[in-house]
């Protein structure tokens, strides 16, 4: 005769068998966040704000900057609030002037991947300041390579330009090497300039290496290439205009490295959780 313990722990394995042989139609990695999120948080109080990290569902970090800490003291932290560093936003300025400088301070923070989100221009992106970025970003990724890390461009939306047959985004990733530049697309800084996340991702299925998971507040038009919106139009995945089934589908399919999200809202600390939650959900 079973009893009432034998019967829920019959009833756990066979949840956990069902969640398991649920194929290939369910989102599989572990779930990063981007800090800036915290910014604020961060700014008035480092502890208070790795506490408020370590209750959000995420497991991996991507960082930018470490408020005044010393790089692999902040990795400590980050590590004993439960969150592994993986990834980091860097200042373009200083990867154009002291790219080993960033490789060391990447290193000390134990990050696999280091990456750049925005390119200083003033007005619409020209084709001079993408080529000047190209040089640049060609540069880091040779000496990314050779400390063992991986370099990449986070696309900001600025960088969809017409160009030629496509845009100046295209000449970006075209022009830099394949061995040493990877992409991460920012599923928000695609979708609000008018393009297509899913379209991106499989006209150059080899070149992204992470995805920014970021939605966009229904009714917020698109069609603007500065880069920017209200923060406030950061909301929770699933609740947007971002068409997540089809883009996990194929970020999954390409072989997408890692996940990040990003949420810039005053929201965070409840929307961050539900987001974590609409991933552990989804299906396709």
């Amino acid at each position: 005769m079973k009893t009432a313990l034998s019967l829920f722990v019959i009833s756990l394995v066979s949840a956990s068998l069902a969640f398991a042989s649920t194929g290939d139609n369910s989102f599989k990695s572990p779930v990063g966040l981007q800090l800036w999120s915290l910014r604020n948080q961060f700014k008035k109080d480092v502890p208070e704000a790795l506490k408020q990290l370590k209750g959000l569902g995420v497991t991996q970090a991507e960082t930018a900057g470490t408020y005044g800490i010393e790089p692999a003291k902040f990795r400590q932290m980050l590590l004993d609030a439960g969150v592994q560093p993986i990834s980091g936003h860097f200042d373009f300025g200083l990867l154009e002037k002291d790219p080993s400088a960033v490789s060391a301070q990447a290193k000390a923070l134990g990050l696999k991947y280091v990456g750049c989100a925005w390119v200083p221009h003033q007005g619409a992106f020209t084709e001079a300041e993408a080529r000047h970025a190209i040089k640049v970003f060609t540069h880091a990724g040779e000496v990314m390579a050779k400390n063992g890390m991986r370099f990449f461009y986070h696309a900001h939306g600025y960088e969809f330009q017409p160009f030629g047959d496509g845009t100046l985004l295209d000449l970006i990733i075209k022009e830099c090497p394949a061995d040493k530049v990877s992409f991460q697309l920012d599923t928000t800084w695609v979708y609000l300039p008018g393009q297509d996340p899913v379209v991106w991702l499989k006209k150059y299925p080899t070149r992204w290496i992470s995805l920014h998971m970021k939605d966009l507040k229904k009714g917020v038009e698109r069609g603007t290439l500065s880069g920017g919106t209200d923060i406030n139009n950061d909301v929770v995945l699933g609740t947007g205009q971002i068409d997540w089934k089809a883009v996990l589908k194929t970020s999954q399919e390409i072989g997408v490295k890692f996940y990040v999200i990003e949420d810039e809202s005053d929201a965070i600390l409840t929307q961050v959780p539900q987001s974590v939650k609409f991933l552990s959900d989804i299906r396709w």
